[in-house]
């Protein structure tokens, strides 16, 4: 075929491979017809030298969009919101070097996070690799700790097959990023496409069928505790898992905590739900946990933050640990039963060997147990403080947003104290409304991964929840969704401060305020003044700093369908996170605000 003939588009040369035997294509239209067959309807990527040939036929593609970021991380964080709010595997694309380092925190992030994501980088010509050609860098190496798996493509012939193989590793046993680097040459040389590929992973089985011994061994456990507590995190939600977890709850009236990347795996409007445990918990979920005999643990991985000391970490536990991972299972805290498989097979497992036990009068009884637990969340409900002087307190905001924009929504939190009081005050009631950066706590993740999510769930509302140190880290992106008509709305809690690092120097380091503030609330110098950077995007700008405004401000927000919204709620800037733990002690030191620990009645203490 002659240069000037046009191509065959990658829908055609797609009926033309279903049709019959292999067809001839370059590396670029072998990788396009690839996404075309693994049923990609979006990649959000920036094109550049190197993956340029690939950009070439995704211009003709009628079934891949393709998304223009204004930067990598952008793209990154947009395919783990995708990722996250669908439960499909997200794709982004960059081009080699900078383009693809500047992917690195969001694989990392969804490394973390275990997000499904496939990142295609561009590479230098294979010739070129190891000599520090122009933008050269070793991504397949850089990128090796923070992947699940990764690929260097220098053999067109492997695309089709690698590609297939990506989105398998991506999306099955505990999820996870993938990254497929293509050199250059592979692209552009002539090559045949045919689907599907045999893929070839000899040492990838995960399980995903618990053994029926640790079954029936978590079962005995179960009916023989007298105070056990379901500790539930991502997996369970990772796993589609959550109506199991359901029914489980019903059958067995065990209290249940959902940790900060679980928020939703059960409705928070259950009467078992305590809450979310950690740092930042609630009163009742850390104090479950520290006074239980057992913990279910499906899907969790004892982080830090919610175990605080590890030492005194429910010491009067057995611990049941189901995960998908077998890595995690006794990393941190060893499991009296490990049980390896996907949470929804080890959930139907569970209801049926419990349900089996209940039949047969061995069930275990629990009512004092959740009479206590629940005392606990009857007692130390989550609140906060009246500001003075008619300023804002972000924990309203967060209250009203919640209240008005309802649970069908999607919430995407950055890092920091608005991540937590998002965690805290808005009602979840179901799974994947509930997004964030958890284990890396990647600051700027809030606007790009609510993009992400509002391709991905046209039809929902999506409100990112973002700090304005956060918000000024990505906020690049508003040109992305004004002009790809992604009405995403984002709520900056504006406290002029990075505010999470504010409240550890007010607690810690004698109120010494070193690098903190961030001059974007003061009265007359915004810097910047994020109505007018709005405007300037295209978005609509709203404003908002006395609590009887907030409500107005939220339906006016609502109300614009049209282009992205900008709300600047300008908060106290002094408001902190309560309840807290600090780094490194025990959770039986939780306060309620700063020097005050819950007040328990004598009898609890007398009874613990």
């Amino acid at each position: 075929m002659s240069e000037t003939q046009a191509a065959p588009t990658p829908a055609r040369l797609a009926e033309q491979a279903r049709a019959k035997a292999p067809i001839e294509v370059t590396g670029a239209q072998s990788l396009v017809l690839s996404l075309e067959s693994m049923d990609v309807d979006t990649v959000f990527g920036i094109p550049g030298g190197a993956i340029l040939p690939a950009y070439d036929p995704l211009l003709d593609s009628v079934k891949v969009r393709h998304i223009l970021v204004r930067h990598e991380q952008g793209a990154g964080h947009a395919a783990e919101g995708y990722a996250s709010a669908t439960g499909r595997v997200g794709v982004c694309m960059a081009t080699s070097g900078p383009g693809a380092t500047n992917l690195v925190t969001a694989l990392a992030d969804a490394h973390m996070d275990s997000v499904p994501i496939v990142a295609i980088t561009g590479q230098v010509a294979s010739a070129s690799i190891g000599t520090d050609a122009f933008q050269e860098a070793d991504i397949r190496g850089i990128t090796m700790p923070i992947t699940k798996h990764n690929y260097l493509v220098t053999d067109a012939a492997q695309i089709p097959r690698v590609i297939a193989e990506a989105f398998h590793i991506a999306a099955t046993g505990r999820p996870g990023p993938v990254l497929v680097d293509i050199s250059k040459d592979a692209l552009q040389a002539k090559t045949t496409f045919a689907w599907p590929p045999r893929i070839d992973l000899p040492g990838y089985h995960p399980v995903t069928r618990p053994h029926t011994k640790q079954i029936r061994e978590a079962s005995r456990l179960i009916a023989a505790s007298e105070r056990p507590v379901l500790y539930v995190g991502g997996g369970v939600i990772r796993a589609d898992a959550c109506e199991e977890l359901r029914q489980f709850v019903e059958l067995t009236r065990i209290p249940v905590v959902t940790t900060l990347m679980a928020r939703g795996a059960l409705p928070d409007s259950h009467e078992l739900h305590l809450g979310m445990p950690g740092m930042h918990g609630s009163v009742a979920a850390v104090t479950a946990l520290q006074k239980a005999d057992l913990l279910i643990t499906l899907g969790a991985r004892f982080d830090d933050r919610v175990t605080g000391q590890l030492s005194t970490f429910a010491p009067e536990a057995k611990v049941i640990h189901a995960d998908i991972d077998p890595a995690e299972i006794s990393k941190n805290r060893k499991a009296d039963v490990p049980i390896v498989g996907s949470c929804k097979d080890v959930l139907v497992d569970l209801i049926q060997s419990v349900d089996a036990d209940i039949d047969a009068g061995r069930g275990g009884d629990y009512a004092r147990w959740r009479e206590r637990t629940l005392g606990w969340k009857r007692d130390f409900p989550l609140g906060y403080t009246s500001t003075e002087g008619g300023t804002l307190a972000p924990q309203y905001v967060i209250e009203r947003l919640s209240a008005i924009v309802g649970p069908e929504a999607v919430y995407v939190a950055g890092v920091g104290q608005h991540q937590m009081w998002a965690a805290q005050f808005v009602q979840y009631e179901r799974p994947r409304a509930w997004l964030n950066s958890g284990g890396l706590g990647t600051m700027g993740y809030a606007v790009p991964a609510a993009m992400g999510a509002q391709v991905g769930e046209p039809e929902r509302t999506v409100w990112a929840i973002d700090g304005d140190g956060c918000f000024q880290m990505t906020n690049q992106e508003l040109a992305t969704c004004v002009i790809n008509n992604i009405p995403i709305k984002v709520a900056v809690i504006n406290n002029s401060s990075l505010g999470m690092v504010r409240q550890w120097q007010s607690l810690f380091y004698n109120e010494r305020y070193s690098n903190t503030d961030l001059h974007t609330s003061h009265e007359g110098t915004r810097i910047p003044d994020f109505v007018k950077l709005a405007d300037a995007y295209g978005c609509a700008g709203l404003r908002c700093e006395r609590p009887e405004d907030v409500d107005d401000t939220i339906r006016q927000a609502m109300a614009i369908n049209d282009r992205p919204v900008v709300v600047d709620f300008v908060v106290h800037r002094d408001a902190m996170v309560w309840p807290m733990v600090q780094a490194g002690v025990s959770n039986d030191a939780i306060q309620v605000a700063k020097d005050t620990a819950p007040q328990w009645d004598r009898e609890e203490e007398v009874g613990s």
